[in-house]
């Protein structure tokens, strides 16, 4: 068992909620969105619950069901924010084609 920091746990529990909330908005149940992911219903309620563990593949895959997995991905996005655009000369980064 991994040991997790606070912040973390609440970040996930956080996602979970969200996870959650989305799926309720679509007036699904967690059945029909791990159908609709191809994951199980329990790898639903571990994510609406905020359980760590979860393969990055299955929380995208729910996320694209949702409408939510180009949001997701561009969250990570280094040069979406201001302190990456300005490092980003720095280090010699630069966009990649998406």
């Amino acid at each position: 068992m991994k040991v997790q920091s606070s912040r973390t746990r609440r970040d996930l529990r956080m996602l979970g909620s969200h996870l959650a909330a989305a799926r309720k908005v679509h007036g699904l149940t967690q059945q029909e969105l791990a159908e609709r992911a191809g994951v199980t219903r329990a790898t639903v309620g571990n994510l609406e619950r905020g359980e760590g563990g979860t393969r990055i593949e299955a929380l995208l895959a729910v996320a694209r069901v949702l409408g939510s997995n180009e949001q997701l991905v561009a969250a990570l996005d280094p040069l979406s924010t201001e302190f990456g655009r300005l490092n980003a000369a720095r280090t010699g980064l630069r966009r990649v084609r998406t």
